[in-house]
């Protein structure tokens, strides 16, 4: 049997079925497990706890499949979680205007480094454990199984495999070749989401409920889109009646979808620009020459990704509200995110306060985001919640 004996107490988490076991946590290990392989935890009397996929290369050592005893991990027990967990959202996407959405998410449908998104038809994978890659045929023929999809696209090419041991991949795994663009609908927007080569797994889907909401802020309003990527929230803006866009992004590709999107809604006619460039540098050129807007959206990418890095990811979360602040007419709106796990939100709305006393100005503070309701945390798997958002309002 392949088996990991924990250390004296070291078992508390797992009784509060927290699903990872790390390494230094654990006594011995027996039977010669190599990384994907299905193994047994014990605590150090003998107790068997739970059963998870071993991974020799990553400091987390184990993670949990199942907390039953008597439930096998065989191609029954992926097709029946996936099946959970679609059951599980299906009150949750009758509240979804959106062609596109989540079906697995990791930990918190208890399938431990695998990300399923849907996107139409075409089925879009992230196997990010050891465990999810060494059940990947199994996990492929689950999906096509329930869904009956057109396409089953894999896009585990990101860095966090590497921690696995493994290299980052991505391909078709069945079906069709996805198109280079597909269009998808997100309330009453459509939009063009490249899922071969797109960020994450083709779009950000779980800012689908920040960006519907922001048309209501924009009606005759000046908008600044910083970090906008492939234009998601400018789109709803435009939709919302904006007067004008500034949308703001560092690569020049993803402007350029952008500007496909303005097209295919039928936007042309709004006042729209496009600037390739470093949003810090970008806002420090505006602040000198005076310019202001009535909303400013700052969706950046992670600037954090290990407790050795906070610091220096407050640092820059301050600055870049600092100058939002300093931009926004008085009355205006900013809308502000993080989506590093490790900056909570009490940290981050501390350092938008700061941002704001440093910019001279008073804000309310109207409502709160997260990640959209298809990226569902498990309340015993807290490390699931990592997007959080402010909207604040510059006091008159």
């Amino acid at each position: 049997m392949k088996r990991i004996i924990l250390k004296f107490k070291r078992e508390k988490s797992l009784l509060r079925k927290h699903p990872w076991v790390f390494s230094g946590a654990i006594e011995t290990v027996k039977g010669n497990p190599v990384s994907g392989d299905t193994i047994e935890i014990f605590s150090l009397k003998g107790n068997w706890i739970a059963r998870g996929s071993y991974s020799e290369k990553s400091q987390i050592r184990v993670r949990v499949w199942t907390f039953l005893e008597e439930e096998k991990i065989d191609s029954d027990f992926f097709e029946r979680t996936i099946q959970k967990a679609y059951k599980n959202r299906k009150f949750i996407l009758k509240g979804i205007s959106s062609s596109a959405y989540r079906i697995v998410n990791a930990e918190s449908d208890n399938l431990p480094g695998l990300i399923i998104d849907r996107y139409n038809d075409i089925f879009v994978c992230q196997f990010l454990s050891a465990g999810a890659e060494k059940w990947k045929p199994v996990i492929v023929e689950a999906i096509k199984k329930i869904f009956s999809p057109e396409s089953i696209y894999e896009r585990s090419d990101v860095a966090i495999r590497k921690k696995e041991g493994l290299i980052p991949i991505k391909g078709l795994l069945y079906g069709k070749e996805p198109d280079d663009l597909i269009t998808i609908l997100e309330d009453k927007v459509r939009l063009f989401v490249d899922v071969k080569n797109g960020h994450k797994t083709g779009y950000y889907l779980d800012q689908r409920e920040s960006r519907i909401s922001i048309g209501k802020y924009c009606q005759n309003a000046d908008v600044l889109n910083c970090f906008s990527y492939s234009g998601g929230f400018g789109i709803h803006a435009l939709n919302g009646e904006a007067k004008s866009i500034v949308n703001v992004d560092s690569s020049a590709p993803a402007l350029e979808l952008a500007e496909k999107n303005q097209k295919l809604n039928k936007l042309q006619n709004h006042s729209v620009e496009y600037v390739v460039g470093d949003v810090f540098k970008v806002l420090r050129e505006y602040r000198e020459i005076g310019k202001q807007f009535d909303v400013i959206i700052l969706d950046p990418p992670k600037f954090v990704d290990s407790k050795y890095h906070l610091n220096k990811a407050a640092r820059g979360y301050k600055d870049i509200n600092m100058l939002a602040f300093q931009l926004l007419k008085v009355g205006g709106f900013l809308f502000t995110f993080s989506c590093s796990g490790l900056m909570t939100s009490d940290l981050f709305q501390k350092i938008v306060s700061d941002a704001a006393l440093d910019a001279n100005c008073e804000t309310f503070i109207v409502k709160r985001f997260s990640q959209a309701m298809d990226h569902s945390v498990s309340t015993n798997f807290p490390e699931g919640y990592y997007l959080k958002g402010l909207l604040l309002q510059k006091k008159i």
